[in-house]
């Protein structure tokens, strides 16, 4: 069986691994700018982004690379659009 987690001598969970805030830079609730040159979605995309643990994040409805992002705007717990 995996450890997931450390526990004490009652098996009571008291540690477990961070998560991380950030995937390839960015961050849940950023304000990027996609630049996408060719393809179904081509051209400038601004909006939030939803990450997610794979090359691909979710940008107004459509996945893109953040090799194609900036950000605008890091996120700061407000939500702008």
């Amino acid at each position: 069986m995996r450890q997931i987690c450390g526990t004490d001598r009652y098996g009571f969970p008291t540690r477990h691994k961070p998560r991380a805030k950030t995937s390839l830079g960015f961050q849940t609730g950023d304000i990027v700018r996609a630049v996408i040159g060719a393809g179904k979605y081509a051209g400038i995309h601004i909006g939030r982004i939803a990450v997610r643990f794979r090359p691909s994040f979710k940008l107004n409805g459509f996945d893109v690379h953040p090799k194609y992002l900036s950000v605008l705007h890091r996120s700061d717990g407000y939500a702008y659009v």
